[in-house]
């Protein structure tokens, strides 16, 4: 039984976040990337990972918080981009949802330059993918729980 919990408990879901959302930036071709995660009414979302380099010199986390695109991405149910414009402080974005099975929506996004459709696609395949990754995450920890619970109810 410890060995199948040990072996289960090998993906944390917080490292595989960072891990996806730094391929996203590679993917992309960026340095910032991320995911936000809308509640099932979309009326709030949430920035729950930022990818960025050391100092965050886009202000990314800032302007996620001050630019009202948290209040778009929770009304948006496809891929929002937004064109760069450094005159407005516009760092240029896309955000494409992950097709996961939940309660709440999430969307992965990248930012830092012009996106075309070329990337939108990339996008989505990617967070396609990664929605995979995170389900089959999400399902290993629900497996350590009913197998801890196993163990913990098994005879002596």
């Amino acid at each position: 039984m410890r060995e199948l919990i040990a072996a289960f408990s090998c993906v944390e879901v917080s490292d595989l976040m960072d891990r996806l959302a730094r391929t996203a930036s590679a993917v992309a071709g960026t340095a910032y990337s991320g995911f936000v995660r809308v509640d099932a009414l979309r009326q709030e979302a949430l920035s729950v990972h930022v990818h960025a380099p050391p100092g965050d010199p886009l202000r990314m986390r800032r302007w996620l918080d001050e630019s009202g695109m948290l209040k778009e991405l929770a009304l948006a149910s496809s891929t929002v981009r937004l064109a760069p414009d450094t005159s407005v402080g516009e760092p240029g974005f896309l955000a494409t949802p992950v097709p996961v099975v939940a309660r709440e929506h999430t969307f992965l996004w990248v930012a830092g330059r012009r996106f075309g459709d070329g990337d939108e696609h990339l996008l989505c395949r990617f967070a396609t993918a990664a929605a995979r990754g995170l389900e089959a995450a999400s399902e290993l920890e629900a497996a350590v729980r009913l197998l801890r619970g196993v163990r913990a109810f098994r005879p002596a």
